[in-house]
Formats: C-alpha cells, structure tokens, sequence
C-alpha cells in the first residue's frame, strides 16, 4: 500500500517540485550524487482543446464503429461501445497525434498484438475503462503455478538454492504492488486524456511494446536545458524535436509483458488487467531511471532514495508532467522529521482545503500522497497514493472529498470527510499559481542538493 516511500528516502526526503520555503529538508546523503546545479519545474495551464462528439460524423468513422461492435461477442460490451459512444468519450481527440479513441480501438482489433494477448481481450478491458475508469486498480496478480517454476528462475536467475527458491517462492505469494503512483496517474491519463490513453495502450500492447510521446519541454521546466537536464537525469529515450519539443518513448520494463500475458488468461476478479500491468510498469520505469523490475515490483536505489519500493514524490510529479505534458506542482503540507514521524505542517487546514477546492474548480483532478502512523514500525509514516476527483457538501453540512483508490478493491468512487483527510495529505498536485498565493515557494533542486552538499562537506 505505501507506493510512495515515507521513511528517510521519501518523506524525509521531500523531493517536492516546489516546496514551501518553511518545510524542513531532511536527506539521505549519497557520494554518487552530482554537483551540477538542477532546474526547477515550472507549472502552467493544464487545459486541452478536446473534440466532444456523440455522433458518427464520416464514412471512416462509420466504417471503424461497424467493424469493432462485429468485433464484439459479448452483449453487455456491445453495450459499453455505444455507451463509449453516447457519453462522448468514444471520439475524443485529445491525443498526442490528435487520433481519437476510436481510431486507437480500431488498431488494436486491427494491427498486430504482441502474441501472447488477445486483441479482443484488450478491446473488453478497454471498454470496462471506458465505461468504468474506477476499476484501473494496482492489486497484483497472483502467478498460477504451472508458472511459478519460471518465474522464479527469471527472478533468481536460474538459482538452484533451495532457500533462495523458498524465498523467492514467498515473495511471490505474497506480493503487494508498490505502484499506487503510476496507478493515480493512469486513472487520471483515462479520465482527463481519454484519448493519449488509448493510444499508449495501443503502443504498448503492441509487437513492440512501447510508443513515442511528443512533449513540450517547457512541461518540465522554463529552460530547455534544464528540461534535457531533467531528460537525461531520469534516463528517459528521448530525441529533441526543436528548441521547444522533445519526443520521448514510453516502455514497460522488460519483464512486464510476461505478467500481462498471464494476465491475458489467468485474471482473477479484481486483479490487475493487462492495461494495468503495462502502463504501471511504463510509469515506474520512467520515475525509476528504467530500473523497475515487474516480476518483483523493486527498482534499484538511486541519488534521490536508497529504497528499493516504490516511487518517491519527486519521481512521481516527473512522470505525471512528462505523461500528461503538462508542468505540475507538488506541494509539501507535512513537516516529517528524521525519524519519519509527522512534526508540523506548513500550512494551516483551511489554506489547504481552499488550495485542493481552487484545483477542482479549475478542472484538475489532485494526485495526492497521504500518511498514517504505521504501528508495525515504531509509528513511523506509511503513505499512500490517491487521486481527489470532486468534492461535495453532505447533508449534514460535513464536507467530503470524493476520491479514486486503487488499492481498495472496489470498482468505485470512495469518500473521505475532509476532517479525517486533511490532517494525513502530506503532499498534492496543484497548479503553482493556486499555491503560491498565501506562500513563497524556493527550487526544491536547489534545496535538495545544498542539503547533499552540506552532508558531504561535514563528513
């Protein structure tokens, strides 16, 4: 459950794009770390220009519909394609190349999958999310046993250690995925890029497995070089379009089609679809510096935190700008000391709460990573990643936020009250022009990386 780390490597160390100038910095040092000065990112608008259509308009598109409800065996998807339909989501065109849901449909019942997922299989986990978004969920797959043998061989490589194989063996049965991150950014990928949505499931469940992404590189930051910087600092494939673009390829780590195959035939009720799997896995091995591993769902330690679990908050807000080319801001509320437990918060609750109404009000949904104190670990924080869609007045006058979880195995919108949220949000996605409004906010590169300096000087 606690995807985005909360110890030393996460919330002690506060990689914020932009942090309050009052929040206490706390780092794990790191002698690989690099001197070079690091850019800040810089928020902007996050409206897209988005066709809403409920009508098929051309020949084309008639001819596409036609072909994927004969695609379809089943009544209640033939159902969800018209719902798709209705509710204006089956043509929309905010995608990178401005190809609509039903073009990237199309392709995927049309063109080569990669030969161990079924297209109509995709094709039905589409329209669930389509219909649904709520049931993208991070819960992990259980591996059947005529393929344990295998998988443990990839993940030990071929030990024949029998306690190496038991733990192994261990592992697996009981794996929890650390992915909470990558699974609030694909929910709001699916609900507000309806259509770049599709069009990376259709890359990625592809024969390649992978699709290029155009970005703007000021959704990184201001300065081209310091966006290239930033590029090249998460090992992200990229190619510089012009000064002001760069496309970029999105790709799950190697071992990610593997589960998504199994996935194909073998999905239990309420696990992970095949479009889980892989777009989770793209997502944390671009936070990761390509390190992920899906097998065992660990990536490698790198300058930013020595543990091996999920993402931390700044590698989280990097993959949310780069995947919805967008600048993002990631405001830290909690003051966590040295030995992760909750000291402060840098802001007071009414402020908090007039930030995250402005973001919904102006159409953003809020990825937010929040805390409780864990008894099995001296009541140190754990934390969590959901996403804040609306909010609304219950008739007792009680405010509450209406929330997506992807770990709570319900196919729905759950609500919290804001008198039990508020106090655990440790930090939130929200525009810096909201943010910035009641406090002064500094580089959190730069803070971070005098932090590292400082430590290396008094060793």
């Amino acid at each position: 459950m606690d995807g985005v780390q909360i110890q030393n490597s996460g919330i002690n160390n506060p990689q914020s794009i932009q942090q309050v100038k009052q929040q206490q910095v706390s780092v794990v040092s790191n002698p690989a770390v690099s001197q070079t000065k690091a850019p800040e990112y810089r928020p902007a608008s996050y409206t897209t220009a988005v066709t809403i259509r409920t009508n098929l308009a051309t020949k084309d598109e008639r001819k596409k519909y036609k072909e994927l409800m004969e695609e379809l065996i089943k009544p209640q998807y033939k159902r969800k394609l018209e719902y798709a339909l209705k509710s204006g989501q089956l043509l929309k065109n905010n995608s990178n190349d401005k190809s609509t849901v039903l073009d990237n449909l199309y392709k995927i019942i049309k063109e080569d999958r990669d030969e161990g997922l079924d297209k109509n299989t995709i094709l039905e986990e589409c329209l669930d999310i389509l219909a649904n978004p709520y049931v993208i969920t991070q819960t992990c797959e259980d591996i059947p046993k005529e393929y344990q043998k295998q998988i443990i061989g990839l993940i030990t490589g071929l030990s024949t250690n029998p306690e190496t194989i038991m733990q192994t063996k261990w592992e697996l049965d009981n794996m929890h995925t650390g992915t909470c991150p990558a699974a609030s950014i694909e929910f709001d990928l699916a609900t507000k890029h309806t259509a770049e949505f599709f069009r990376i499931v259709e890359g990625l469940t592809s024969p390649k497995h992978e699709v290029k992404k155009r970005i703007k590189l000021d959704s990184l930051s201001e300065n081209s070089l310091d966006a290239i910087w930033l590029l090249n600092k998460f090992k992200t494939p990229w190619q510089k379009e012009n000064f002001d673009s760069a496309t970029i390829l999105l790709k799950p780590d190697e071992h990610a089609i593997v589960r998504a195959r199994i996935q194909n035939q073998h999905r239990d009720k309420g696990e992970r679809s095949m479009i889980d799997v892989l777009m989770q896995s793209t997502f944390m091995q671009l936070g990761s510096q390509q390190t992920y591993n899906s097998l065992t769902d660990k990536r490698a330690p790198n300058d930013w935190t020595q543990d091996d679990g999920g993402l931390i908050e700044f590698e989280k807000t990097f993959v949310e700008s780069v995947i919805e080319d967008k600048n993002t801001t990631s405001v830290i509320y909690q003051n966590v000391d040295e030995e992760g437990r909750l000291s402060g918060y840098t802001k007071d609750f009414a402020t908090i709460k007039k930030e995250l109404l402005a973001t919904l009000k102006a159409g953003y949904n809020i990825n937010i990573g929040y805390t409780w104190p864990d008894p099995y670990n001296e009541n140190r924080l754990a934390g969590h990643e959901i996403t804040i869609v609306s909010y609304k007045l219950k008739p007792n006058g009680e405010g509450v936020f209406v929330c997506q979880d992807s770990d709570d195995d319900k196919a729905e919108p759950i609500e919290m009250s804001e008198k039990e949220l508020l106090p655990k949000i440790h930090h939130a996605g929200i525009p810096e022009a909201i943010a910035s409004k009641d406090f002064d906010y500094e580089e959190s590169w730069k803070v971070t990386l005098d932090e590292f300096n400082k430590t290396h000087k008094n060793r």
